[in-house]
């Protein structure tokens, strides 16, 4: 008779879970940040607010994003003219919109990842989903499962309203899932769509006024399993330990309410120091183990929530101005693609990593740190090996 140990450890994978491939998508329509805030205030109709529109190019020509991605076209806001009005009742019209796109942006990130993998759809044998844009039943990972043709049998897990952490948060699940299923592959993704954020300029609530000079679109697809099968799979990193944090008492500095509106997004002013504030204690407890404490000294894949956030964490931890390249450069193309936005960095540190001509994947260094962070405040901490060879 076989044990029950004996048969739980036959379930599990021997080895730790790893990034075997990465995959990104945008939609068509890109907007440069420079000419951003005409195109804003006059498809808002709020051309009049002249104050509140020369605050709104300050903020823009200070954000350090050259250009970001979006679905709304000033066409599709013509058809929704309910959208561009503050506060104005518009969630049907957003939700007609993101119900049906996030997962068609989800399929275009999924399909280069599987197609970067190599490997056949029927060996994919989970799915996990995260969006904080629109909610439906049954949700985007359902709808992913028709559009990819994925086995009835995969096992999904849908996230929504996880924020700008939940790329971090789903990384987390699937080490998990890898892990302790043998020979399980697990597709991970983020899609977002701003359809639901976008909002025309309000004199009363200008912290609301933030998200519309950082958010873009996006998503970002991974694959991870243990055990790579090295003669058909090309292990990126390995996803070496995970944590989450939960600073106290900052549930102020970012929450959203979901509303006849939409959903409306509020970052606090004191984020950026909220965050470097406890981010030498993350990285403390999670290297510790591995006798670490040079921040220099390992490679950094981080969510690009804004310029101040990035410079804070620079200064607090006395970082080169190196480290922090992929994320900026994401910050910079992209803007902030929320929940996917440390996948497209992560994709960004390779890619620089073999341009480059690096021995790894992360810039020649073995230790990385990934985080990602966002409503709560929650902090999402893992630690990255990169590969010892580099496969273009």
């Amino acid at each position: 008779m076989v044990t029950v140990e004996e048969f739980r450890r036959a379930q599990r994978a021997e080895g730790t879970a790893t990034v075997l491939a990465i995959g990104t998508a945008t939609p068509p329509n890109c907007f440069y940040q420079s000419t951003y805030p005409d195109y804003f205030f006059r498809v808002t109709n709020s051309e009049h607010k002249t104050e509140l529109k020369e605050k709104f190019k300050r903020m823009c020509n200070g954000s350090m994003i050259k250009q970001r991605y979006m679905h709304l076209t000033e066409e599709i806001l013509k058809e929704n003219p309910s959208i561009c009005e503050y506060k104005a009742p518009s969630f049907d019209a957003r939700q007609d919109i993101v119900v049906a796109e996030v997962p068609k942006l989800g399929k275009e990130a999924a399909e280069r990842a599987i197609n970067e993998w190599g490997q056949p759809k029927s060996k994919i044998t989970h799915l996990v989903f995260c969006t904080t844009s629109g909610v439906d039943m049954p949700g985007a990972d359902y709808q992913l499962t028709k559009l990819l043709g994925l086995s009835p049998s995969i096992k999904r897990f849908m996230m929504y309203q996880q924020g700008c952490s939940g790329g971090g948060a789903v990384l987390r699940l699937a080490k998990d899932l890898a892990e302790n299923n043998k020979d399980a592959r697990i597709l991970v993704v983020c899609a977002e769509i701003t359809v639901m954020t976008f909002h025309g300029p309000s004199d009363i609530e200008l912290d609301v006024l933030i998200g519309q000079v950082l958010f873009g679109d996006g998503a970002a697809a991974v694959i991870i399993g243990s055990d790579p099968v090295l003669e058909v799979e090309k292990p990126l990193f390995e996803l070496v330990s995970a944590t989450q944090t939960l600073l106290p008492d900052t549930g102020y500095a970012i929450h959203g309410k979901t509303s006849e509106a939409g959903l409306t997004f509020y970052l606090h002013k004191d984020v950026p120091g909220l965050v470097s504030n406890d981010i030498e204690k993350c990285l403390e407890e999670i290297f510790e183990p591995l006798g670490i404490s040079d921040w220099n000294s390992i490679f950094w894949v981080v969510h690009a929530g804004g310029r101040a956030i990035l410079d804070q964490i620079e200064l607090k931890l006395g970082l080169k101005p190196e480290k922090l390249r992929a994320t900026r450069h994401v910050m910079s193309e992209y803007g902030n693609v929320a929940s996917a936005c440390v996948l497209f960095a992560l994709d960004e540190m390779r890619k620089g990593s073999i341009k480059e001509g690096l021995s790894t994947t992360g810039e020649g260094l073995e230790w990385g740190v990934l985080f990602g962070f966002g409503p709560g405040l929650t902090i999402e901490t893992i630690v990255l090996h990169s590969v010892g060879e580099i496969h273009k």
